[in-house]
């Protein structure tokens, strides 16, 4: 006999049952798991300017592309989910395509970083990237890739320097930060951001964390972890999750003034879309932007709405915009199979077409 649920007593005994076995296979997994670490792809120091190091990552073979591209990944995690592992990497994908692939990594800031600003973000340290790389390569311009918060940054970094960069991606961006999907941002709007960073200074990593987690509770306190008993038995899913899991709450504090700053300018001002955002002295102007634009989002993203990143059609200047709706979320754009089909590809051909 069952239920409006079909769920008989013979049902459960057989859950039960399987439940026990993956347990019972999960500890002996565990015993076989290494420590899991993230970051693919070997990579060289280039540059550095304090905690701010710049990489270039070093493919199976030269690249073919005469350009550097550059990425530039947001604050409030570490930028390795491009490169998270050898089957999950856009950067990995970009190489063999013969692209000539560097990396901005902003590091931990501690007590010492407390006063940095946008300003040092964007114009000292991904401009100080860009000038190298423009140096090293003996070019006028570079390409940018821009993501998340770091698509934020290369949005008025190209703004305010339009003859330093030859094209721009930028992938789920935020750039209206009012739309009414954007939780994130209706819980920030009225926060008395003067108060939360007079009284703790450096934002801490695991309160940031906890406002990501909670925006899902269920799938992301509750329903994940019951189904990795789905996958107990199997070293390489366990892998992958503890990676996942590792690169998650890895994340650096948040440098105090810079977080002001954009919360500010951005999530409270909504500055793109209404002005009033500044760097140092400088005010930005998204139709400064005049060279070729790529804006990539993901249409399941509960971090940066569609529309949110969709607003960028109408506000740069050029008149070589494309845009590319990628059918995941916030993290498959950077880890699924279809993502690595589909972006290191799309970036490619995009890159090329406008190389001559």
């Amino acid at each position: 006999m069952t239920g409006p649920l079909n769920i008989s007593p013979a049902r459960i005994a057989e859950e039960a049952v399987r439940f026990q076995q993956k347990l019972g296979a999960g500890l002996d997994t565990l015993r076989e798991v290494d420590d899991v670490d993230y970051g693919a792809t070997q990579k060289q120091e280039v540059w550095r300017d304090g905690k701010t190091v710049l990489y270039r990552f070093i493919g199976d073979k030269a690249p073919t592309a005469k350009v550097p591209l550059l990425i530039c990944y947001a604050l409030v995690n570490r930028p390795y989910m491009v490169d998270l592992q050898s089957d999950r990497s856009i950067v990995r994908n970009l190489l063999a395509r013969g692209e000539d692939v560097y990396i901005i990594d902003w590091g931990y800031p501690d007590r010492s970083d407390r006063f940095l600003e946008l300003e040092d973000y964007i114009e000292r340290f991904l401009g100080g990237a860009v000038d190298h790389l423009r140096d090293a390569h003996g070019l006028e311009a570079v390409n940018l890739l821009g993501i998340c918060q770091g698509g934020a940054f290369s949005l008025c970094y190209a703004a305010l320097h339009p003859e330093r960069i030859r094209n721009l991606i930028t992938m789920v961006t935020p750039v209206d930060f009012h739309t009414p999907d954007n939780m994130l941002s209706n819980w920030t709007r009225e926060m008395d951001v003067d108060l939360f960073v007079d009284t703790l200074g450096n934002v801490p990593a695991d309160m940031m964390n906890f406002c990501y987690l909670t925006l899902k509770p269920w799938r992301l306190f509750v329903q994940k972890y019951v189904g990795l008993v789905d996958i107990l038995d199997d070293r390489r899913s366990v892998e992958d999750f503890l990676r996942m899991e590792k690169w998650i709450f890895d994340s650096p504090d948040q440098a105090g003034e810079a977080f002001r700053q954009f919360i500010k300018q951005f999530y409270q001002g909504n500055g793109f879309i209404n002005g009033g955002i500044v760097i140092g002295r400088r005010e930005v102007h998204l139709g400064m932007v005049e060279m070729p634009v790529l804006n990539i989002f993901a249409e399941q993203d509960h971090l940066v709405p569609p529309a949110a990143s969709r607003a960028l059609r109408g506000l740069v200047g050029t008149e070589d915009y494309s845009e590319l709706s990628f059918r995941g979320g916030h993290i498959g754009i950077y880890v699924s199979g279809r993502a690595q089909k589909e972006v290191p590809t799309a970036i490619h051909e995009w890159l090329a077409a406008r190389s001559a």
